[in-house]
């Protein structure tokens, strides 16, 4: 015989069904809220799980944000709640979660800011995991918001991806004379993050990718050479050769100033550099070290907890 709990959510379930099937997404919302607080008072978290993921999808689809999110979000607190360890079948539900949220809507960030959260559980990575970044940057891309999935990209492992997104945007949105710079500041970003691996694979595919650039090397851009030998050097540690390589190609890194200031932080984490002393920077000096600031290898107990939001993220690599 069912007990009295389970024969109360049978109710709530019939009710829930009437509701979908008549169009009262409102009335379903709290159907959804309701079961919930059932599931997780009574720890039926398997339950739970494909209730709230089963939810915000079908309100999301009848484009009821606000509730469809709000259940999404309750889908991350239960994945909290439950302690369920960081995989790629749960990457792939949140990534579909945040396909469907109305890319202008609020909620969404809040969303995706909880998941990152989420996907640093049991690992050593202190802004969201780099498989769920690259799914994330996948959506951006698609929407055409080539700033926020360059973002993720950058957090991402997939080189190759990020390379490809670079090649569309520059032949959409670029100048021609603006071929390398669109390689140069991502590789150069990815090396500040430690990520030699990925800065290679984004420079090889870029220049492979790109209909506009020769095979190489050498290249006819001064600064594709440059990441090329520069990505040589990383491998030797040889300060000496890192120096010469940038006074070599001192001319062609004037054209843009942060450059400089890219390779300081490169010679500290591949050539063992002391940090230059330097006056204040200004306000480009200064959104720069906010940006460096977060690379450091030992940060406080509080910045791990708080691991950055979205549109943290987006402003640390502008």
């Amino acid at each position: 015989m069912a007990s009295r709990g389970s024969l109360g959510v049978l109710r709530v379930l019939a009710k829930l069904e009437a509701s979908v099937n008549s169009g009262n997404y409102y009335e379903a919302h709290q159907m959804y809220r309701t079961l919930h607080f059932r599931y997780l008072g009574q720890r039926k978290y398997s339950e739970l799980l494909e209730l709230l993921y089963n939810g915000s999808t079908l309100l999301l689809q009848h484009d009821q944000q606000a509730s469809g999110a709000d259940l999404g979000t309750l889908f991350v607190d239960a994945l909290v709640k439950s302690e369920t360890e960081p995989s790629q079948v749960y990457f792939e539900k949140l990534t579909n979660l945040f396909s469907l949220m109305n890319p202008t809507a609020p909620e969404r960030e809040t969303f995706l800011l909880e998941a990152l959260r989420w996907s640093l559980k049991g690992s050593d990575y202190k802004t969201g995991h780099p498989d769920f970044h690259q799914r994330i940057a996948q959506v951006f891309w698609k929407e055409k918001n080539y700033i926020m999935a360059r973002q993720h990209f950058l957090y991402s492992s997939d080189g190759s991806g990020c390379a490809a997104m670079l090649v569309e945007l520059h032949e959409e949105r670029g100048y021609s004379s603006e071929i390398d710079l669109f390689i140069v500041q991502a590789v150069l970003q990815y090396l500040c993050l430690r990520n030699k691996t990925t800065a290679e694979e984004a420079f090889h595919s870029y220049t492979l990718k790109h209909p506009k650039i020769n095979s190489g090397p050498p290249y006819f851009l001064p600064l594709l050479n440059f990441l090329f030998f520069l990505l040589k050097t990383i491998e030797t540690g040889k300060l000496a050769a890192f120096t010469v390589l940038c006074e070599q190609y001192q001319l062609s890194l004037n054209r843009d100033p942060l450059y400089r200031q890219y390779l300081d932080k490169i010679g500290q984490v591949f050539f063992n550099v002391s940090p230059p002393r330097a006056p204040s920077q200004g306000l480009f000096g200064s959104l720069l070290q906010s940006f460096f600031n977060g690379l450091e290898e030992e940060d406080s107990d509080d910045d791990q907890r708080n691991a950055p939001t979205t549109s943290h993220v987006a402003q640390e690599l502008d």
